[in-house]
């Protein structure tokens, strides 16, 4: 366990402002693997900028799984082809972004390999995400549940609502279709990257 840094939730292609906490309190980052799955939060789904503003992408669970499990345990619905949905998504928003096909060789390999369990998909995401924009570190995972952390944990579990914006000071950087909806801050990181590339770590 950790004794100082940040405790954070494990997201799908997770928003700007969990990436500003993690390179924040990086390198003494906890990520929680043990908490009951909580309902439509950006654990199973992420923001990314369409034609017609935000678009979320939800990665189906299957039911049964929601209520009273381990997140670690939470496996992943192929009942219908979301995956195929979600990169033609990306695809669609990104495609005119500066750095998409940069990186899009090693994205699309996600979007048709089958994972079984939630954590795990997030969690090689994850990986991918934290080369792509450079930050050389390895999350430690909580082997128990703890309700509370030491005071010098920062314990942001609960600090991220799709529903309630994280309050991010946040530099516009551009966006492929802002001229039609302006800046839209607090996006997944995806947008970010999609967009500055190399200069991502920087921007964070």
């Amino acid at each position: 366990m950790i004794e100082k840094g940040a405790l954070l939730p494990m997201f799908y292609l997770p928003p700007v402002a969990w990436f500003s906490q993690l390179i924040a309190h990086q390198p003494d980052i906890l990520i929680e693997n043990q908490e009951h799955f909580p309902k439509q939060t950006y654990r199973n789904r992420a923001n990314i900028y369409s034609p017609d503003g935000v678009l979320s992408l939800v990665v189906p669970v299957i039911k049964g799984s929601k209520v009273h499990t381990p997140v670690k345990d939470v496996k992943i619905s192929y009942d219908f082809r979301w995956q195929r949905l979600h990169w033609m998504s990306l695809e669609s928003c990104y495609r005119r972004s500066a750095y998409f096909e940069y990186y899009e060789d090693a994205f699309a390999p996600f979007y048709q390999k089958r994972f079984d369990f939630l954590f795990d998909f997030n969690e090689e995401l994850l990986r991918l995400l934290l080369k792509s924009v450079k930050v050389p570190l390895t999350p430690q995972k909580t082997e128990s549940y703890q309700a509370v952390y030491p005071a010098n944990v920062v314990d942001l579990r609960h600090s991220f609502s799709s529903k309630k914006e994280f309050d991010l000071q946040q530099k516009p950087y551009f966006q492929v279709f802002e001229e039609r909806h302006g800046f839209i801050k607090n996006l997944s990181i995806v947008d970010l990257l999609f967009n500055q590339g190399p200069q991502t770590i920087n921007y964070l």
